[in-house]
């Protein structure tokens, strides 16, 4: 290897260790972040960091910062239901974003402890099956029928979480559904304003 190529190799060593020392900072501080879209991958990152944050001081406070724009909704729901049941209140914090799957997070922290950054923004709707649609007209009916009963739950968990009912909740879904801060405290999905770090 010559001197060009370790000096193209060093910024990256350097990443990986600001990325340790960043991990190490959040986990000290009871914080865990979703950036980006929710999978298996991240939902497996979060629930382990909110599992290993539980054990270690159960009951005590974990700040979940949330900036997605949605994914996959079985892995929100692995998220959604790891914060529902460990001991430990999670408190949530929309940085930028919590769309689809990442406004059901926002709204599943602890009542109270619910907050949005000034720019922040939240958006709602119905549960896309996307590229899932396949198949002969048997395996349609059963897609929209799941489709339908995802919609059902996604819709119950926001009318619980925000105080709404399910019938005004399941009317929002209709389209895409935008709120801006104010809009998503009004909405009960987020409780207050960030107004320091």
């Amino acid at each position: 290897m010559d001197e060009e190529e370790e000096k193209e190799e060093q910024p990256k060593s350097d990443l990986g260790m600001f990325s340790k020392k960043l991990e190490r900072y959040f986990f000290e501080k009871r914080a865990v972040y979703l950036w980006g879209v929710v999978d298996d991958k991240s939902a497996r990152d979060v629930v382990s960091k909110l599992l290993l944050l539980d054990a270690d001081k159960p009951g005590e406070e974990i700040k979940f910062y949330i900036n997605s724009p949605g994914g996959v909704v079985t892995s929100g729901m692995v998220i959604y239901d790891s914060m529902q049941m460990i001991k430990s209140p999670v408190s949530t914090i929309c940085m930028g974003l919590a769309a689809s799957m990442g406004s059901i997070l926002l709204s599943g922290g602890k009542k109270g402890s619910r907050y949005i950054f000034p720019h922040g923004e939240v958006m709602i709707h119905q549960p896309s099956l996307g590229g899932y649609i396949q198949g002969v007209s048997a395996d349609l009916e059963i897609q929209a029928e799941q489709t339908r009963r995802v919609k059902e739950i996604g819709a119950g968990i926001l009318a619980k979480n925000c105080g709404k009912t399910v019938e005004q909740v399941m009317k929002d879904f209709d389209r895409d559904y935008w709120m801006n801060a104010s809009q998503a405290i009004e909405y009960g999905i987020a409780d207050h304003l960030v107004d320091s770090l």
